[in-house]
């Protein structure tokens, strides 16, 4: 510690740094590398404000899509990097082509890699488990390449191996693929939502085939990342031909309802008998249908629970579409009047009540017809017209009564109720006449 403060052995650490920065740094290949640095870093640093406006009009933009806007606000803080990074890739492609020495832009490019993609993933990715392990990878493959260790790592994980049958499996070749399927599925996920918005703004389409449309090509889009990740990493598909078989035997067996109600999905979608928006019963369930899905179909109640209901009891089991062709329900409610009442009278007062309703249509008008005479009360039936059923029926069946019952208070009318009448007569006399022989007990002798 005391030959450190020595001033004689600072100043020959002195030396030697000097020396070292005159034999690193002072030389051509070095000082060349950090001007195109330098110079890439200014270029990224004029053109950024007029990049990042351009990319902020984009994402405050509301005729653009929503992914498309989410993606240019993620874009937006990080357009500096990006131009950067950029126009570094630029600089080692051309100092490789030209073979110069570009071992610190290629560092450069590792650093900055790296931190666009942690920055990028962090805004888009709102799950911090997969945030963070993204940033580990993003750091792990940057500090490798910088090392100079990447390529003998690669090396490693593909000496990780192991063959079943013709498929050769390595460490590389998992990675790759994990990494290439989450990618493409994300692509896909955006794409899917981004074509599902515009097939939905087409005005030509009912809703049972945009949703059709919708699910058919996520379910492509899916299927194609797939088969795009297994052939990016060397999978040889027609290896896979052996499963084929083993997943019709499952599907035989165990999966007949999940293919069931896939099937049932699209002859739902195909032959329009539902579609979103539509109020149906199903069994004791009363809702309107929320959406349609592969497997089941969402009923929102008006109580406001959400019933999945599977594709197959839509098609084997009876159901009522309110509102299959035409909004517009009739719907009937039951009154009974006193047999002094003036049966006219009160008919008319029903429709009236009927009118006074604002759900109530004045066309189809509300009829109000005499059903029989009761036991108790002279019976009738009002018939109204209502065009939203997704709205309810009872509550707009409870306010038509109310105001009846308002009318035919006002008008003193009554509404029976079952009652008896016991009628109790006067009591009858009862003569009784005894015998005195049957009086007396045998064995006994007269007095």
């Amino acid at each position: 510690m005391r030959d450190f403060f020595n001033p004689e052995t600072l100043q020959a650490k002195a030396e030697e740094l000097q020396a070292w920065f005159v034999e690193n740094i002072l030389v051509l290949d070095t000082l060349g590398q950090l001007l195109a640095i330098a110079a890439a870093c200014a270029a990224a640093w004029l053109i950024a404000p007029k990049t990042r406006a351009w990319v902020e009009r984009i994402a405050r933009g509301r005729r653009h899509e929503t992914e498309l806007r989410k993606v240019a606000g993620a874009v937006a803080p990080l357009t500096f990097p990006v131009l950067w990074l950029i126009l570094q890739w630029v600089v080692v492609y051309v100092a490789a082509a030209a073979g110069l020495p570009h071992h610190l832009n290629t560092t450069v490019v590792s650093l900055l890699t790296a931190w666009v993609i942690i920055r990028f993933t962090t805004t888009l990715v709102r799950d911090p488990v997969w945030a963070k392990a993204v940033a580990i990878a993003a750091w792990t493959v940057a500090a490798l390449n910088i090392l100079n260790l990447l390529d003998p790592t690669i090396v490693l994980l593909d000496g990780l191996s192991l063959n079943l049958g013709s498929i050769r499996i390595s460490a590389l070749t998992v990675i790759k693929g994990l990494f290439t399927l989450a990618v493409l599925l994300w692509v896909a996920t955006v794409l899917s939502r981004l074509f599902e918005k515009r097939i939905n703004s087409l005005p030509n389409l009912t809703p049972s085939v945009q949703v059709l449309f919708s699910k058919l090509l996520k379910s492509v889009l899916v299927i194609l990342a797939v088969i795009v990740a297994l052939d990016a990493v060397g999978i040889d598909l027609s290896a896979f031909a052996l499963f084929g078989g083993a997943i019709g035997v499952g599907v035989g067996f165990g999966l007949q309802k999940v293919v069931s109600n896939l099937i049932s999905g699209v002859i739902l979608l195909l032959d329009r008998s539902i579609k979103p928006g539509d109020v149906v019963t199903v069994g004791d369930t009363y809702g309107a249908i929320n959406s349609l899905g592969a497997r089941y179909a969402s009923v929102i109640t008006r109580d406001g629970m959400e019933h999945l209901i599977p594709n197959e009891n839509m098609i084997t089991q009876e159901v009522i579409n309110w509102s299959f062709s035409s909004r517009r329900v009739r719907l009937r409610a039951r009154i009974g009047v006193s047999y002094n009442t003036d049966v006219r009278r009160a008919m008319a007062l029903c429709t009236e009540a009927a009118k006074g309703v604002p759900r109530v249509l004045e066309n189809p008008f509300p009829v109000c017809q005499l059903l029989g005479f009761g036991d108790s009360s002279v019976d009738l039936e009002l018939r109204f017209w209502i065009t939203d059923p997704q709205n309810g029926t009872a509550n707009v069946r409870s306010a038509v009564l109310l105001e009846i019952w308002d009318r035919f208070q006002a008008e003193g009318i009554e509404i029976p109720f079952p009652q008896r009448d016991v009628h109790l007569k006067a009591p009858a006399e009862i003569g009784v006449r005894l015998r005195r022989d049957e009086m007396e007990p045998e064995g006994e002798e007269k007095s």
